[in-house]
C-alpha cells in the first residue's frame, strides 16, 4: 500500500529514479503526449476501469499516465515476469497513484496473484499483452466477465490466442488487436524489436557479433527487424522457417533460409521470434556446437523447450546475470539468456520510447473507440480502424519534421473513378 493505493512491487524508494526514467521517455513519445494533452481536455474514458497486463517499463509508464489523463481509473500488473522494471513499477504506486502489482522476476505464483489484484479490480476494459489477463477472466475468473465491455491486445502471441478464443466461440467481448495496426506491426515489430533484442543479447554477454552465424527463428516482422539489424553489425544471418511465402522473401532478402536442425549445428547464436511452442527442442539441442547462446524474443519462454535441455544437461550454473550456462554429457555448453523469456526485456531495456510512441498511441485511440463502439462490436477480433492507424502516422510524421503531399482534386477524383483508361 502506497499513500493508500494498493501495489505490490519491489521498493517503493526506487519511485524519483522512476519518475526521471519515464520523463526522458516521454520526451520522445511526441504522438503520445498530444493525445494526453487532448484526454486532460476532454476525459473520454470517464467512469472505465481499465485493467492492465503489459510489460511495466518507461514507455508503458506514459501509456498508463495517458490513459489516468483521460479518466480512466487503471490497475496494471506486469504481461511477463521479466519485463518490469522496478522503479518504474514504484514510481507509477506512489508518485503517480496507480496500483500497480509487477515486480522483476516474480515467481509464476507472484504473477498469478497479480493478475488476480488486477482482476479483483472489476475491470470494464481490458489492454493485453499475450492475453493472459483475458485469459484468466475467461477462465478461473468467470465472475468478472459480465463486467468487462470490450480490451485492446498489444502483441502478435496475443492475437493468435485471441482469434484461437474467437474461432471457438469462447471471446465473451470484442477486442481490438492493436498490433495488427500498420503504425505499431511495421514499427514496433521491425525496428522495436530489431534493436531491442540485439540490445538485450549484448547487454548479457558481450559478445563481438561479426562473423558470428546468427539463426532467426522466424521472418515475421519481429524476425525481420532482428535478421536486419544482426546483418548490420557483421553477422552471417540465417533464417528458419515454417512459411513457404516467407521463406522465399527471406530468401530474396539475401538470407541464408534452412530448416533449425540443419541450422543448429553451425550457429553461434539462436534467436527464436514466431510465437509458437518448441521452437528450439532436444533434436536440436543434442546437435548444438560448444558455448552456442540460444534466446528468445517472442512472448512466452515456450518456444524453447527448456525442460528438454534441463533434463539433458549434466550441469547447470549461472554463468552471468540473465545468462543460464547448461553443460551436456558430453562436454558442451549451451547459453540460455533471460530464462528463455523475452531477451529485449529480460536482459535490456525493450524497445526505444520512439517506436512505443506510435504503437502506445494506438493502444489509446484504441480504448477510446473501443468505449464509443463497443455497443456496435459483435465478440471478435478486430483491427485498429485505418483513420486511426493514418492519423497516428501523421502525428509521428509531424512531430519529426516530415511533410508529405496532398492529393489535388483531380488525383482524388481519378483514383475513385473507373472511366480513364490508356
Amino acid at each position: 500500500m502506497s499513500n493508500g493505493v494498493p501495489c505490490d512491487v519491489k521498493d517503493l524508494g526506487l519511485a524519483q529514479a522512476g519518475v526521471d526514467r519515464i520523463k526522458w521517455a516521454e520526451a520522445d513519445m511526441p504522438v503520445l503526449r498530444q493525445i494526453k494533452e487532448r484526454f486532460e481536455a476532454e476525459k473520454p474514458l470517464r467512469g472505465e476501469v481499465l485493467g492492465a497486463c503489459l510489460h511495466v517499463t518507461t514507455e508503458t509508464a506514459n501509456l498508463v499516465l495517458t490513459l489516468q489523463a483521460g479518466g480512466a481509473e487503471v490497475f496494471l500488473c506486469a504481461s511477463n515476469p521479466l519485463s518490469t522494471q522496478d522503479d518504474v513499477a514504484a514510481a507509477l504506486a506512489r508518485e503517480y497513484g496507480i496500483p500497480t502489482f509487477a515486480i522483476k522476476g516474480e515467481d509464476r505464483d507472484t504473477y498469478y496473484r497479480h493478475l488476480n489484484a488486477v482482476a479483483d479490480a472489476s475491470p470494464t476494459m481490458t489492454m493485453d499483452d499475450g492475453c493472459d489477463l483475458v485469459n484468466l477472466i475467461h477462465t478461473d475468473r468467470r465472475d468478472k466477465l459480465a463486467g468487462v465491455k470490450g480490451g485492446t491486445e498489444e502483441t502478435t502471441t496475443g492475437v493468435v490466442r485471441l482469434k484461437a478464443m474467437a474461432a471457438e466461440g469462447a471471446l465473451q467481448y470484442p477486442v481490438i488487436a492493436v498490433n495488427d495496426a500498420q503504425t505499431k506491426h511495421f514499427f514496433d515489430n521491425r525496428y522495436g524489436t530489431g534493436q531491442s533484442t540485439l540490445d538485450g543479447i549484448l547487454r548479457a554477454t558481450n559478445i563481438l557479433l561479426a562473423g558470428r552465424n546468427f539463426v532467426v527463428g522466424g521472418y515475421g516482422w519481429c524476425g525481420r527487424g532482428v535478421a536486419t539489424r544482426a546483418r548490420g553489425m557483421g553477422a552471417n544471418v540465417i533464417v528458419t522457417e515454417v512459411d513457404p511465402l516467407r521463406a522465399i522473401e527471406a530468401v530474396m532478402d539475401g538470407f541464408r533460409v534452412m530448416p533449425m536442425v540443419d541450422a543448429s549445428p553451425i550457429a553461434d547464436i539462436i534467436c527464436t521470434l514466431t510465437g509458437d511452442c518448441d521452437v528450439v527442442r532436444q533434436i536440436h539441442w543434442d546437435v548444438l556446437k560448444d558455448k552456442c547462446i540460444v534466446c528468445n524474443s517472442g512472448h512466452f519462454d515456450n518456444e524453447l523447450d527448456l525442460v528438454a535441455l534441463a533434463k539433458m544437461a549434466k550441469d547447470h550454473r549461472v554463468a552471468r546475470p540473465f545468462v543460464d550456462e547448461y553443460t551436456m554429457a558430453d562436454g558442451r555448453r549451451v547459453y540460455v539468456l533471460a530464462e528463455g523469456r523475452l531477451v529485449n526485456l529480460g536482459c535490456a531495456e525493450g524497445h526505444p520510447a520512439a517506436v512505443m510512441d506510435m504503437s502506445f498511441a494506438n493502444q489509446a485511440l484504441s480504448a477510446e473507440y473501443m468505449k464509443n463502439e463497443v455497443a456496435n462490436l459483435p465478440k471478435n477480433v478486430f483491427a485498429v480502424p485505418e483513420h486511426l492507424d493514418k492519423e497516428i502516422a501523421r502525428l509521428k510524421l509531424a512531430a519529426m519534421g516530415v511533410s508529405i503531399d496532398v492529393l489535388t482534386p483531380e488525383q482524388e477524383a481519378y483514383l475513385n473513378s473507373w472511366q480513364h483508361g490508356t
